[in-house]
């Protein structure tokens, strides 16, 4: 009897807190890591379909169709919007800027009162949720809710939600519709493609996601089997902006624009957010320093980069590594600092 009403007296407030703590406060979309080898493996994009100059296509390409949800944190989603500057498409494509934090239900579309800097959809697109145009596309999505996400208002669908594809996709589908000092401009000619896929490929694996798999280990050998080829690579990137401007060519393409989106983020945030300590761009690395600061001061590329964003959706975002949310006080490198080539 005693057993009996032990079980039936009502649960005390405490339990229901520390209930909620248990089941709510690590939802799925915010556990990286793998729980069997604290290895984080980055999610392949759903969505991967093309907008054609061709006008006859399925999605054409037409200035006011399509929307790039973004967000100004998030290194995958800075390329595009980078190229988007550089191409000239501000009035070609819109774009949507989500909140910096990452909460449990996604990314969220706050107004720039609540969170400046951000860009909610336009009222005949509203959505409170980036996941709600997810479930537009497909009701029966069950993948995470990433940016970028290129949006056509004219089907009421994704196109694509693969930053390395859309980025080519601005690159050349729309240049009709661009003056011809920007449709001039390519990130990825035929002729030098080779090359800047042979300097993506390690790039990405080593460094743009390579970060991310030292940060996101929640074992400490998977920190330890990504976090020294890091610095493997960005010695041999040093090494090649010693005697050279830009990773190909001499000339900017696609390549540099996909490596800077992480360097600019390295010192402010994966030195210390993600365990990448060994060295710092600022103090280590002066060639890849003085590349950086030099595409931050090509016209139209520093109004893509907010520190503030940045640094706030790592540190308060990512309570499995910073349960408090403490945001540190430090910048990075001045990137403003003029540079002569």
């Amino acid at each position: 009897m005693n057993t009996l009403r032990f079980r039936l007296r009502p649960l005390s407030s405490s339990y229901f807190i520390f209930k909620r703590t248990m089941t709510t406060e690590q939802p799925k979309i915010l556990k990286w890591a793998s729980a069997k080898d604290g290895e984080f493996r980055r999610q392949v994009s759903s969505f991967r379909d093309v907008v054609s100059p061709d006008r006859n296509a399925k999605f054409a390409a037409e200035p006011g169709r399509y929307v790039l949800h973004v967000s100004l944190a998030c290194p995958w989603a800075h390329r595009t919007l980078v190229v988007r500057a550089l191409k000239g498409l501000e009035s070609v494509i819109d774009i949507t800027v989500v909140d910096f934090l990452l909460g449990e239900n996604g990314w969220k579309f706050s107004t720039p009162e609540e969170c400046p800097g951000a860009i909610p959809p336009p009222k005949e697109l509203h959505a409170q949720y980036l996941r709600e145009f997810y479930f537009k596309a497909n009701p029966d999505y069950s993948g995470r809710f990433t940016v970028p996400v290129l949006w056509d208002k004219k089907l009421n669908t994704i196109v694509n939600n693969e930053s390395s594809e859309i980025i080519r996709m601005l690159n050349t589908a729309f240049n009709e519709f661009v003056p011809e000092d920007k449709k001039a401009l390519n990130f990825y000619p035929e002729a030098l493609q080779k090359e800047i896929d042979d300097w993506n490929t390690p790039i990405y694996d080593n460094i743009n996601n390579g970060v991310y798999k030292s940060g996101f280990a929640s074992t400490q050998e998977a920190y330890e089997n990504h976090v020294y080829n890091i610095f493997t690579w960005l010695d041999k990137v040093e090494a090649h902006f010693s005697t050279n401007r830009y990773l190909v060519a001499n000339q900017l393409t696609e390549a540099d624009i996909r490596l800077w989106t992480t360097i600019v983020r390295f010192d402010p945030v994966y030195v210390g957010h993600f365990k990448c300590n060994i060295k710092t761009i600022e103090k280590d690395y002066p060639h890849i320093l003085k590349w950086a600061r030099h595409i931050y001061q090509i016209p139209g590329v520093a109004a893509t980069f907010n520190l503030d964003h940045i640094k706030k959706h790592y540190y308060m975002s990512h309570r499995q590594i910073n349960p408090f949310g403490v945001v540190p006080a430090g910048t990075g490198p001045d990137l403003t600092v003029k540079v002569d080539y």
